[in-house]
């Protein structure tokens, strides 16, 4: 017997919401969006919750509804909606999505806004440029450098092995296997090389950057199914983001830009160093709508005339 998305979305929806509870970090997850999203799912057709089709959902035969009631307990159990899907929105781009990286957040799109603006600019300028991406995760950032900017030869890497994985999976998902290149290692180590050094034209970072202790009071959903790794920032929440800074004009050639995401109440402070910094002529910081700092850009200081 087959039922029909018209005679069974408004009762599973009243489920969905007797359950459901909003997350700041994913304002995209609303009911109605993550019903339809594990419906898709449901019937074979695995959909960020971004991409769900919410007019012309496909009917539901026995099995499939059996599949849609299963997804929603998992769901209401607590685990990650894109967990789930496996599916995951950024950018634009549909990516590959699971616990062993950060959930991409849409908070990371100010900085891959701001970072494409500043390539794409650069490679008008310049022609191929060579990128580096650090803190990879599932290399969102790193995919759509090289999705969205032909020119940028993109190198990117992340500590965890699991999250290389997921990575790689990524970039041959989209198709950019010839353009971006993935390394095992910490932070900027696997790229101490003359290959690299002083020769990065853009260079970025999503780091781990909240507080120990406050990473003890997240949300389950995020604790519970997400690496800790990708948000333990240490005592402060800043550790990963000092050693970048220290390490990061090493990289960059002169005129080279650093990218980096901030966790709130960060980015004055962080901006106020960059700026007394001897290696940076330029910082430039990006807020989200609540007018918070979310990412900052930093140019490296062009070369002195001989």
């Amino acid at each position: 017997m087959q039922l029909h998305a018209s005679t069974t979305f408004s009762d599973l929806l009243q489920e969905v919401q007797r359950f459901w509870t909003p997350l700041p970090d994913k304002p995209e997850e609303t009911p109605e969006r993550l019903l339809c999203a594990l419906w898709s799912t449901a019937c074979g057709a695995p959909v960020s919750v971004d991409r769900a089709p919410q007019g012309s959902l496909p009917a539901l035969d026995t099995g499939s509804l059996e599949r849609l009631r299963e997804l929603l307990e998992r769901r209401k159990a607590g685990v990650p909606l894109a967990h789930i899907t496996e599916r995951q929105s950024f950018l634009g781009l549909e990516l590959l999505a699971g616990p062993a990286a950060l959930i991409p957040r849409k908070e990371t799109e100010i900085l891959g806004h701001a970072a494409l603006a500043k390539i794409g600019c650069m490679a008008r300028k310049r022609g191929s440029l060579l990128v580096l991406d650090v803190c990879t995760g599932s290399a969102n950032l790193a995919a759509a450098y090289a999705y969205y900017e032909p020119q940028a030869r993109v190198f990117a890497s992340d500590l965890s092995q699991d999250a290389v994985a997921l990575a790689r999976r990524n970039v041959n998902f989209l198709g950019l296997g010839q353009r971006v290149e993935l390394r095992l290692g910490d932070l900027l180590e696997p790229f101490d090389s003359p290959e690299f050094l002083g020769r990065c034209d853009f260079l970025s970072c999503n780091p781990p950057y909240i507080s120990a202790a406050k990473v003890k009071e997240m949300h389950p959903e995020i604790s519970q199914h997400e690496p800790e790794a990708a948000f333990n920032g240490g005592a402060y929440g800043v550790s990963i983001l000092m050693k970048l800074l220290k390490n990061a004009p090493r990289f960059l050639r002169p005129g080279g830009w650093l990218a980096f995401e901030v966790g709130h109440g960060q980015g004055p402070g962080l901006a106020r160093q960059l700026e007394r910094n001897p290696a940076f002529i330029a910082v430039e910081t990006y807020a989200d709508p609540a007018g918070e700092i979310r990412a900052i850009l930093a140019k490296s200081r062009p070369a002195s005339p001989a």
